[in-house]
């Protein structure tokens, strides 16, 4: 049977998930992709389309900014599953059509408000909604549940000392004195940064401020920083908080390059337009490199039955990949990978209402062939 598959966006995330699931896909397909732009459109077409031995279908259709069109909802009534890969504020409208039109439905987008407008949207949803399933938010808080279950089984208690989980979209090379270069969205970027981070302190949830609590870490032998940023950890805080003393999310970065960001925030007014003046600062001294490296690192610990200290981590590096001679960036593939997992998670039936990231199973997820595949 042909399952239709809806993506909604086609930037660098939607054209690399049309991408993915019309090469690695084990069953048959129908692709559709939706976009206010038809230049968008036609590129991203041809990007997937041209050099592949695939038969797979590949439709474009033209989106409103607002509202529906004649042609939008005869593609809504053909796909079985809608992929957001749209701004994030558009995401309870692309809900809406999914609960409409009873669609599944997966996201990306960490905004909180839109996504407890979609929880109280779809909670008696006859398809399955798995919200915030890209990377940070998504595969970080899938890998942090597997640690945390495999920490209960072999250590045999449930409560827990830390949930640390880390996220890196970096650059091969970095220059003083920001040691950075932008390698998906600098709004994104500006916005975490002045956001407040959701965290759990002392077995309890709480708000810090981002950059607040910056560490040294070592993974593969190599040095990062790591500090407080806003969105990464999910519902994870609502999971563990009386499970865990302490859980946060951190993004890494090369050493100096949060006190570079500090400094330019000192100069800049404490007012809603923050985010807004730090990413055109940022964007006037930090270049767009298009040689990317993702570093993921997740780690429980706490105590095993013993009393003994113990801690379980894991660590990914990922690099670009090529197929079919188009290159996909890493935070592409690290981002859209877990986007098309969550599809066929969704597809196989079984998936109601809302799955939140505590409520995948990890063993299934980190076991499919978009995961695998990406993350090695």
């Amino acid at each position: 049977m042909t399952k239709t598959i809806f993506i909604a966006g086609s930037g660098g995330i939607g054209e690399a998930a049309a991408l993915l699931l019309r090469e690695w896909c084990e069953f048959e397909t129908t692709i559709i992709l939706g976009d206010i732009s038809e230049e968008n459109l036609a590129k991203a077409k041809s990007f997937v389309c041209d050099g592949s031995e695939k038969w797979t279908a590949v439709e474009t259709v033209m989106m409103r900014r607002e509202g529906e069109s004649d042609e939008m909802r005869s593609a809504f009534e053909r796909a079985d599953v809608l992929l957001d890969c749209s701004p994030g504020g558009q995401a309870p409208r692309m809900a809406g059509y999914a609960k409409e039109f009873r669609m599944h439905y997966a996201n990306l987008t960490e905004y909180v408000a839109e996504t407890e407008a979609i929880m109280e949207l779809a909670k008696d949803a006859e398809t399955g909604f798995i919200l915030q399933t890209g990377l940070a938010p998504g595969f970080i808080n899938v890998q942090a549940m597997a640690l945390y279950r495999e920490f209960v089984s072999k250590y045999e208690n449930e409560n827990v000392e830390r949930v640390a989980m880390k996220v890196g979209a970096l650059t091969a090379h970095a220059h003083a004195p920001h040691y950075y270069g932008f390698t998906w969205s600098p709004i994104g970027v500006a916005t975490e940064y002045v956001k407040n981070s959701r965290v759990i302190r002392d077995g309890k949830i709480t708000e810090r401020p981002a950059l607040s609590a910056r560490e040294s870490i070592v993974i593969g032998a190599r040095t990062y920083e790591a500090d407080l940023t806003s969105g990464g950890a999910a519902d994870l805080p609502d999971f563990f908080e009386g499970k865990a003393r302490e859980l946060d999310y951190k993004t890494l970065r090369y050493p100096g390059h949060y006190e570079w960001v500090e400094s330019v925030e000192k100069k800049l007014a404490k007012d809603e337009h923050l985010a807004e003046n730090l990413e055109k600062v940022m964007l006037e001294r930090v270049p767009s490199v298009e040689d990317d490296l993702v570093v993921v690192h997740a780690s429980v610990d706490g105590f095993d039955s013993n009393g003994r200290r113990r801690m379980l981590e894991k660590a990914y590096f990922v690099e670009p990949l090529e197929i079919n001679g188009k290159r996909l960036r890493a935070i592409q593939t690290t981002t859209a990978g877990p986007l098309c997992q969550s599809a066929m998670m969704l597809l196989g039936g079984g998936l109601k209402g809302v799955v939140l990231q505590s409520e995948i199973e990890p063993a299934e997820f980190l076991s499919g062939r978009f995961v695998v595949d990406i993350y090695k």
